[in-house]
């Protein structure tokens, strides 16, 4: 007896590489069902990214067909202000279509770490301490528990990563800024522009702020925008958000916090 496969729960999702690039991990190669799915993710805000480089992983391609659209592919990604630049982990039935659609052939060892969050700039995680261990022995690495302190206000243009733990803003954050934490984010002060946790796909992180105002939060690359604008009983104060099941799928919860 035949099992169906499993449902794909998000056709497409977006990480970030080492030489400033988005990772497109498409699942589907269907232009019309990623239309569908970037529209559900970005809120009807095509102006999400801004002209950033791609490069579209095909890893965890559910069903590989045996030819990909690709003008109408590309197409639906700059449409999206996206502008793929190259390919990878494609088969090599497909490579050469690819290549004469002017997409470059990559590897992992070129774009550094696939699984680095989206942020164009980032700031370093702090270095743990010398361990009082033999020179033979390896450095320990950061653990999920680091914490990068932000003392001044992020202002529009401005981004910040927090790799491997959270982030805490002590003077907030403008429209136009963005923060991206693999664990949770903290602000005190206002909470404007685009606010990501768990960008490694940690479903336990959350966002908390003192000024809820974003234009955009994401918790493990669930999304929630706000261009109809924020409710009165969460806007201008303070917030948390989270990962709350609903049925078979999740969904972010926003609820304001008694502060006082």
């Amino acid at each position: 007896m035949s099992v169906a496969p499993a449902p794909i729960t998000r056709p497409i999702e977006f990480r970030n590489a080492t030489l400033d690039s988005t990772i497109a991990m498409l699942r589907v190669a269907d232009a019309p069902a990623l239309a569908d799915a970037l529209h559900k993710m970005l809120g009807g805000m095509p102006d999400f990214f801004n002209g950033e480089a791609t490069v579209l992983d095909f890893a965890e391609l559910a069903d590989p067909p045996q030819r990909i659209d690709w003008p109408g592919l590309l197409s639906l990604l700059r449409r999206f202000r996206l502008q793929p630049i190259g390919v990878r982990n494609l088969g090599p039935e497909l490579t050469e279509a690819a290549r004469q659609a002017g997409l470059a052939l990559l590897d992992a060892a070129e774009l550094g770490a696939p699984d680095a969050a989206h942020a164009t700039a980032t700031a370093p995680t702090p270095e743990p301490p010398p361990a009082a261990t033999p020179a033979s022995a390896p450095e320990p690495a950061p653990t999920a528990t680091s914490t990068l302190f932000v003392d001044r206000p992020l202002r529009s243009g401005q981004q910040v990563y927090a790799r491997g733990g959270d982030i805490v803003l002590l003077a907030g954050m403008s429209n136009g800024a963005e923060v991206i934490a693999d664990g949770s984010i903290q602000c005190y002060g206002p909470l404007r522009g685009r606010a990501i946790a768990g960008a490694q796909g940690n479903a336990a992180a959350r966002i908390i702020t003192t000024n809820f105002g974003p234009e955009i939060v994401s918790i493990a690359g669930v999304y929630k925008t706000f261009e109809q604008g924020i409710a009165e009983s969460l806007a201008g104060k303070a917030a948390h958000v989270r990962m709350l099941a609903h049925g078979a799928e999740q969904k972010l919860g926003i609820e304001s916090l008694a502060l006082d």
